[in-house]
């Protein structure tokens, strides 16, 4: 069976070494002193190695089962889940009137990437309802936050978001899912909604639906979308649960992946429903759910590509096979162990550069979401809104292909579900497609986020570049080799891509929309070269100033420059790419593929 270890050294690294966070002025950010952050992780932790991994091949070989309208999880999901609420877990940093701990989204998503890493079909249950409760933090009355809040921060009730439906996804102009007024400012909810993750389950006394639909008479298209809290069971005026709610479950998908997690197909028969938000602004208040779920769906791609990278590293030093080519290393056994083997090396440092590096990007954009938060910065909104795509799409596509190398390292095995692989790269493989499909991302970065603003955030970003490759040009001249000049390639590549759409994609909107996807990758390749040259600068700092732990700092600076070596240089092939326009990508006809 797979194992899983909580990164809580590489996170206390991220956090105090390269995010100096105790340094910030980020309200918040000074109580997060090292001895206090490293208990939170090694907490966590063990909750996530101890319990939650030991039940993630279990939810992949049980599933969801459907009896008689009620959704019954995995054997050990529903314990664990009272041990995930007892321990305060799922309102970490939500706000303290609502039962929350009010710690900075930092901490939050550093906890959320091990609870990812170690199960994750089973953490979406509390990452949805965290989603949930942001969004009616964010546009609810004060009569609906102290309604739900209390009892979805801490997950005693669980939240869904419902916006899919058979005939439309991403267009969700097309919705067909209607709500008709009533004479005390309800709403009938009718229509069905699909794909929708912990629709139904046995681990909450209660479900609070998010769901997506028009007013009847509304405008037509995306314009006429209102959003509607929906409870499962009606809740009365002094908390208690009422009467059942028209929303039932009709069936339960069977999926590649993610086996875990209760992926429902919902009926909505003239359920009340109650608006959250404005009328027919409903996409306003979901983009509040979705925007965070982007970002976690990103850590879902970085934590599989972690846990996958764990047990190959562990199956590559214990298997035997073959001889190193400049000498036995393991002379007194008939082989070898694979990780003697430099095309083995490589896989793994594939894996590791870019998991340390999605990390420490990761948990950079916390800090931009808690500057804005916190003290109301308006350009960190700015800059994270620019990274959400670069964020989700590049960190699940990225992640997926490095479950694919962790279990090409197992050979046949890998192919085996007795040794467990494959269940990381089916869970990574739903990453790259809900909240928004990958080549959607692509699209929202260079169709709109680009421009947004006057082009302002992509600016400040390549300013961010420009200024941290300036302030350390004076450090020795192997840093400025191995890390910098890189960077600064990779940089003028990004803004080549950045003209070249400005000077061709006016004309011909294809020639930006078909080089989208490369820009995507382009980009985020960029940020991890970024986070790759400050962490290398920050583990140099470290062993100037006498760091007991030499090998951690060495081993950190040795994975940068493989990365700045290895991986970076892509950006190039993805100019070239970019550049060649979309004469090619467009040329057949639709009859001729």
């Amino acid at each position: 069976m797979p194992s899983y270890s909580a990164p809580t050294k590489d996170l206390q690294f991220v956090l105090h070494d390269l995010l100096k966070v105790t340094a910030s002025d980020i309200p918040g950010y000074a109580d997060l002193e090292p001895d206090f952050t490293s208990a939170i992780l090694e907490e966590a932790g063990k909750l996530t190695s101890e319990v939650l991994a030991p039940l993630n091949t279990v939810g992949d070989h049980e599933g969801c089962r459907l009896e008689n309208g009620v959704v019954y999880t995995p054997t050990g999901f529903k314990e664990a889940f009272e041990q995930v609420k007892e321990g305060g877990w799922t309102g970490l940093d939500m706000p303290e009137q609502y039962g929350g701990q009010n710690m900075p989204q930092v901490i939050g998503s550093a906890v959320a990437e091990m609870f990812s890493s170690s199960n994750m079909a089973f953490t979406m249950y509390q990452g949805l309802t965290h989603g949930a409760a942001a969004a009616i933090l964010a546009h609810g009355t004060d009569l609906q936050k102290d309604t739900y809040l209390p009892n979805m921060v801490t997950c005693h009730w669980t939240g869904t978001m419902n916006l899919t439906e058979p005939h439309c996804g991403t267009d969700l102009g097309l919705m067909r899912t209607k709500a008709a007024q009533q004479g005390d400012g309800s709403y009938k909810i009718s229509g069905q909604k699909i794909f929708i993750s912990a629709g139904e389950h046995d681990m909450a006394d209660n479900i609070i639906h998010l769901v997506l639909a028009k007013i009847e008479g509304g405008p037509e298209g995306i314009k006429g979308v209102s959003l509607f809290i929906v409870p499962k069971f009606m809740v009365n005026e002094d908390g208690s649960l009422g009467e059942r709610n028209g929303v039932s479950v009709g069936s339960i998908e069977e999926k590649m992946g993610i086996h875990g997690n209760s992926t429902c197909v919902m009926n909505y028969d003239e359920a009340t429903g109650y608006l959250l938000g404005e009328e027919h602004k409903g996409m306003r208040a979901m983009f509040t759910m979705m925007n965070e779920a982007r970002l976690g769906v990103g850590m879902q791609g970085l934590s599989q590509a972690e846990t996958a990278y764990q047990n190959a590293v562990i199956y590559a030093n214990d298997r035997l096979q073959g001889r190193d080519v400049t000498g036995a290393k393991n002379p007194d056994g008939p082989a070898d162990p694979l990780i003697v083997h430099p095309d083995i090396r490589r896989s793994l440092m594939d894996q590791k550069s870019f998991v340390e590096g999605a990390r420490a990007f990761v948990l950079w954009g916390a800090t931009l979401i808690d500057a804005h938060h916190r003290k109301g910065d308006d350009d960190a909104d700015g800059l994270v809104s620019l990274m959400t795509p670069v964020i989700k799409g590049f960190l699940t596509d990225q992640g997926y292909d490095m479950t694919v190398k962790a279990q090409q390292i197992y050979g046949g095995h890998g192919y085996i579900e007795e040794w467990g692989m494959s269940q990381y790269t089916r869970d990574a493989r739903i990453a790259m497609i809900y909240e928004g499909a990958n080549g959607v991302q692509a699209l929202d970065l260079v169709g709109r986020k680009l421009a947004q603003d006057g082009g302002k955030h992509v600016m400040a970003f390549f300013d961010l570049v420009k200024n941290f490759i300036k302030e350390n040009t004076d450090q020795d001249e192997a840093y400025v080799a191995e890390f910098l000049d890189p960077l600064k390639a990779a940089s003028k590549d990004l803004q080549a891509a950045g003209m070249y759409f400005m000077q061709n994609g006016m004309k011909n909107p294809n020639n930006a929309l078909s080089g989208s996807n490369d820009f995507m990758h382009m980009f985020g390749h960029v940020c991890l070269g970024l986070m790759w040259a400050k962490m290398g600068l920050s583990a140099k700092e470290a062993l100037a100033n006498g760091a007991t732990d030499t090998a951690f700092y060495e081993t950190k600076l040795a994975t940068g420059r493989y990365y700045m070596a290895r991986q970076l240089p892509a950006t190039a092939l993805h100019l070239t790419r970019i550049q060649s326009g979309a004469d090619t990508v467009m040329a057949l006809e639709a009859a001729n593929f």
